[in-house]
């Protein structure tokens, strides 16, 4: 009798410290797993997974000693775009919604719900702001009502959402807000140099989650798009972060990765140059370091590295270097190979397009397992420069050039400066049409 006197008395403590991550996804046809991630500063670990049912619904147990934290749902592949992210305390279930086009929506969990209506609210205000300013009223008493507003709405979130994880993240979205009146322009200045006043970057809760870099992009994507003013709020963000090196160091990469993306190839080196590399060094970042340096040595603006290589004139070998040479004023450097089948499509489209070109000459470096069959493939192209590197993949020059592909394709100036990175025959032809 004690024994079951015991498990009764156990019992409900166990069931009251379960619990679950519980949704459903619309529409369900287009979903078939939910694998959950426990988000770090570093990464994502993986917790579990479950398969949804016909009408899109799952269930996700957690473990009894689940830490709170910052978690993540996956949805589709690829994971990095087809994801979201979300609170759990350890004291509640988590209730969602997820709908393709309506988005994501929580019925259970405090700090989810309070986040949620917490940005909404944010969200309307800024909108009365701009209109306020955009419109050029000039009754002052209405943008000064606003801006209580902001404050006191600020205000009782933040006092909503004490001792909870929820906290750090209204209290580092918090803005500058005028005491009085304000026209656009000083509103705007303050706006810029108050921007990081409130953001705790060294808080880990924030380092899990997507906070930090959104508030980052949004800060740099408000600048003028110039490289002046683009590379002046990476110094400012660089010394809001201040001597977190870790976190400085992911910021910058996410900042790097999208100038990047942007064409903004000038500020992507000044970030690598001024910041990334040194941080990736000092945090033994060796694959940062390595995608850093490969990116430095053939960024568009950069002299493209030197390489010796032979080639054949007239059945004659002939050696030099990509530096000595001095037979045009602009080169076009494309890694290939003849046991390739893209690339055997597209050298005939070079080779047809370059008759277009003739005061463009052509380096066709091949990365090669047979002499034999690259001799006879260049027959096809006598016009080229051919040169080959039995080494392939682990050739020097390839790992200068960051060549992952074939065929990667280059063009250069008289000075062997880069000039562009064609992905493609297609983008070739526009390049050099423009």
């Amino acid at each position: 009798m004690k024994k079951w006197l015991l498990l009764l008395s156990v019992l409900p403590q166990f069931l009251l410290s379960q619990h679950s991550i519980r949704g459903n996804f619309s529409p369900a046809e287009e979903f078939t797993y939910a694998f959950l991630y426990k988000n770090t500063p570093s990464g994502a670990d993986y917790i579990d997974r479950a398969k949804l049912k016909s009408d899109g619904s799952f269930t996700i147990e957690m473990e009894e000693d689940a830490v709170p934290g910052i978690y993540k749902i996956v949805y589709a592949t690829p994971p990095e775009d087809n994801n979201f992210n979300f609170f759990y305390d350890g004291k509640e279930d988590v209730v969602l919604n997820f709908d393709l086009e309506t988005g994501l929506s929580f019925i259970s969990s405090n700090d989810n719900i309070l986040w949620d209506s917490y940005l909404s609210d944010i969200s309307n205000i800024n909108g009365q702001i701009s209109t306020y300013y955009s419109s050029e009223n000039t009754n002052q008493k209405t943008i000064e009502s606003i801006f209580k507003n902001l404050r006191e709405t600020q205000s009782s979130y933040e006092k909503a959402a004490e001792n909870s994880q929820v906290l750090a993240f209204i209290k580092s979205n918090r803005t500058y807000i005028p005491e009085s009146f304000e026209d656009i322009n000083t509103y705007s200045k303050n706006l810029k140099t108050h921007y990081f006043d409130n953001i705790e970057f060294d808080n880990t809760l924030l380092q899990s989650s997507e906070f930090l870099s959104e508030r980052v992009l949004a800060y740099i994507y408000a600048m003028p798009p110039n490289t002046e003013s683009y590379n002046q709020a990476i110094d400012d963000l660089a010394n809001a972060i201040g001597d977190n090196s870790l976190t400085k160091m992911n910021l910058l990469e996410v900042v790097w990765t999208h100038m990047l993306g942007a064409g903004q190839d000038t500020v992507a080196n000044y970030i690598s140059d001024n910041y990334l590399l040194a941080l990736a060094k000092e945090n033994n970042n060796e694959l940062l370091i390595e995608v850093l340096q490969e990116y430095k040595n053939t960024a568009i603006g950069n002299k493209a590295i030197d390489f010796d290589f032979t080639y054949l004139l007239d059945d004659k070998p002939v050696k030099t270097s990509l530096h000595s040479l001095d037979k045009s004023d602009r080169y076009l450097l494309i890694f290939w190979s003849s046991t390739c089948s893209h690339c055997l499509e597209e050298l005939p489209k070079v080779k047809t397009l370059m008759n277009q070109y003739p005061e463009i000459m052509v380096i066709a470096y091949g990365l090669e397992n047979s002499v034999r069959n690259w001799k006879k493939t260049i027959t096809e192209f006598p016009n080229f420069l051919n040169t080959y590197d039995l080494d392939q993949w682990e050739s020097p020059v390839v790992k200068d050039y960051g060549v992952h592909a074939t065929p990667s394709y280059f063009i250069l100036d008289k000075n062997k400066t880069i000039m562009a990175k064609p992905d493609d025959v297609e983008e070739l032809q526009e390049f050099l049409e423009n």
